[in-house]
């Protein structure tokens, strides 16, 4: 994928290095040439110095031939901006804004924007280590609806993942299994071991749980 990263702070810097070495074509644009030459000694990417809400700059990273664009300066509003602009004006398929303030990531959401926002992911994972279950969160999909990854309990396994899922509440969308993963199909049979990624409702994570013999 060509993908664009606006901001090489932590956030941006952490994704052009893993996204690189996944093998994606990546420009990292920075208002700070320092910056991006220090990042230039352990990622692979294209470096543009400019300001990322410019149309220019934009253009000059190769915004009309771009697979997606993750905007994470430290400013909301400069991040919904380019986001807009990108999402709007230039039809980027896949576009992210990080957001720090909890009330504009759910309004810049309602816009279209999809949007990561720290301060949440921070507090909902906080959460989950102090008050550990068995059922890990993973992230939110928007809508309502959960990603969460749990070991297979005993009591499933030999069974299918069409004994588990339940139409529009809950569904097994991955399997991670000898240290690989997989899309299963209905009739997946589970085995010991087993690492079940599984998209469930809010209002149905105690049928989930009933399922996973938590209750």
């Amino acid at each position: 994928m060509n993908i664009i990263i606006v901001g090489g702070g932590r956030m941006g810097s952490g994704l052009c290095q893993k996204l690189s070495l996944e093998g994606h074509k990546i420009t990292l644009i920075d208002t700070n040439q320092e910056v991006l030459e220090k990042l230039a000694k352990t990622s692979a990417f294209t470096a543009v110095n400019g300001l990322g809400f410019d149309k220019k700059v934009l253009e000059q990273a190769g915004i009309e031939r771009s697979d997606a664009l993750i905007s994470c300066t430290n400013s909301d509003e400069t991040n919904a901006l380019i986001a807009r602009i990108s999402k709007n004006i230039y039809r980027v398929p896949h576009v992210i804004a990080r957001l720090y303030d909890r009330d504009k990531a759910k309004i810049y959401s309602m816009l279209g924007v999809q949007t990561i926002s720290t301060t949440d992911w921070g507090i909902a994972r906080a959460s989950e280590i102090i008050t550990y279950t068995q059922l890990d969160g993973i992230m939110s999909l928007g809508g309502g609806v959960e990603l969460v990854r749990v070991d297979v309990p005993a009591l499933l396994v030999g069974k299918t993942i069409e004994e588990i899922n339940r139409l529009g509440e809950v569904r097994v969308v991955s399997i991670e299994r000898n240290n690989d993963a997989f899309l299963p199909t209905s009739g997946t049979i589970l085995q010991p071991n087993d690492g079940l990624f599984i998209a469930v409702l809010n209002s149905s994570v105690g049928t989930l749980k009933s399922l996973l013999g938590m209750n």
